[in-house]
């Protein structure tokens, strides 16, 4: 039975090497049909907690197709993307060139960032893969951001209420590591996984909190982690 497991893990791990590569022209239809169209909802989310465009660049780690640095821009923000993929970067290039903005893209890994010291006041990053919660990851964003500054993680969109979709849709997040175990009152943030992210991101120099955002018939789960002015406790 063990072998199953493991083979449906290399599977979905499969998968979505190609939905971020190969099939990426594929990711923003994807992405609205398992939101029931509150992707953008969710991924909007961010601007909520990432300040002014006046103090400094935004950094947008996994900018995958762009969407978030299109919105960023058009309020104003300076941004600067990074994404492992180069079929993310072809796509996110063009939308931005498409409305006369300026693609400012980097190819690389959240593990080690190609930035200076205390480069950003906000960090950004939505629906992330495991990466953001590496320990060379938490360090590196860490390193860049300024004092006080703010990395925001959209985690997750919850939906509300019931319903046969919901639940077809809630079981296909859950079997292919989308969805953290939730509590008996439904609360996501709540679940043990999920105090275990915020104490490791506490060691990490950090002070997490979590957020709430309302979207279409659902809401957006939002980690915060503050950069405390302290020293790296974790090396």
């Amino acid at each position: 039975m063990r072998w199953l497991i493991d083979l449906w893990w290399r599977l979905v791990r499969f998968g979505f090497r190609l939905l971020y590569n190969e099939l990426a022209f594929t990711y923003d239809l994807v992405s609205k049909l398992v939101s029931l169209g509150a992707w953008r909802c969710w991924q909007r989310a961010a601007l909520k907690f990432i300040g002014s465009p006046a103090a400094g660049t935004v950094l947008e780690l996994a900018h995958g197709t762009g969407d978030l640095q299109l919105d960023l821009k058009q309020r104003g923000f300076r941004t600067i993307g990074l994404d492992l993929s180069p079929y993310m970067g072809r796509i996110t290039t063009r939308k931005l060139r498409k409305r006369g903005l300026r693609a400012d893209l980097v190819h690389g890994v959240g593990q080690a960032l190609p930035f200076a010291d205390e480069s950003f006041p906000a960090i950004v990053v939505t629906f992330p893969t495991n990466f953001i919660f590496q320990p060379a990851t938490l360090q590196e964003t860490h390193r860049v951001l300024r004092s006080h500054g703010v990395l925001v993680v959209v985690l997750s969109g919850v939906f509300d209420g019931s319903g046969p979709l919901r639940s077809v849709l809630e079981w296909l997040y859950r079997i292919t590591g989308q969805r953290q175990r939730e509590t008996e009152d439904g609360l996501v943030e709540e679940s043990a996984a999920m105090q275990e992210t915020m104490q490791r991101i506490a060691e990490y120099g950090f002070t997490p909190q979590l957020e709430r955002v309302p979207c279409l018939r659902s809401e957006a789960i939002v980690l915060l982690a503050y950069k405390n002015d302290a020293s790296l406790t974790v090396k």
